[in-house]
């Protein structure tokens, strides 16, 4: 059996870019979080003065947008290199305004159409793990394993304070719930490929779970011979 494809799905800080990645290292395959490209298109917007509500003109910047997504060389935490016109904004894109503007600019359609064409030629190849929230449904429903990674709101909102406190950034345990709340609404009520689950996907709430134990159960709903790399989580 050829490498595989990978779609894993979820709603946010359910841990879906960390545990894709460790996926991703322990396959051989590449690993592409398809949220990085909508929080792109969010970030150039609000650079460069176009109101988030104004969905034309966002849809043409993201036609308009050079989005590159490379390994990263920097060691600062990060799981890639954002790159936008060729300028960095690996961590421009996790500022509190991108968190605030994504999610009415994924809701698009003409960006989703946009970003689309390239998700999908990167998933046709195999040997790859992308991460998003309609991979599954939408983007590469032909994918041969599909998961749907999923937490408690209390569990997600205090991922996503730590990390932001890590970072330096100003959080409160209160905004990240509010956040995330608002985030889960807007995601799975847009008329545009909402976030969902799909009939056959392999669904893991991971809660209670650490971050190898959530790897080794996706693994083990790998089949042997779809390894490119050396077995194993971590």
């Amino acid at each position: 059996m050829s490498a595989i494809t990978i779609a894993v799905d979820g709603p946010a800080a359910s841990g879906k870019s960390t545990v894709g990645q460790k996926v991703a290292e322990a396959l051989g395959y590449l690993y592409f979080d398809t949220g990085v490209m909508y929080r792109a298109v969010a970030w150039a917007a609000l650079e460069r003065g176009i109101p988030i509500e104004d969905e034309g003109r966002v849809t043409e910047l993201a036609y308009a947008m050079d989005i590159g997504i490379e390994p990263p060389e920097v060691d600062d935490g990060r799981q890639n290199t954002v790159l936008a016109d060729g300028i960095d904004i690996t961590w421009k894109i996790r500022e509190p305004e991108v968190n605030r503007a994504v999610s009415p600019v994924s809701a698009y359609a003409g960006v989703r159409v946009a970003l689309m064409a390239q998700q999908r030629e990167i998933g046709a190849q195999g040997g790859v793990v992308m991460v998003g929230r309609d991979i599954g449904t939408v983007v590469l429903p032909e994918a041969e394993l599909k998961v749907y990674l999923d937490a408690s709101l209390e569990e997600r909102a205090l991922r996503r304070h730590r990390e932001a406190t890590q970072r330096g950034a100003t959080s409160t345990l209160e905004e990240q719930i509010e956040a995330i709340r608002r985030r889960d609404e807007i995601d799975s009520s847009r008329e545009v490929a909402p976030l969902l689950q799909a009939d056959d996907a392999y669904y893991l709430d991971t809660t209670d779970l650490d971050i190898e134990q959530v790897v080794q159960r996706i693994l083990d709903q790998v089949p042997a011979d779809a390894h490119n790399g050396d077995d194993g989580c971590c």
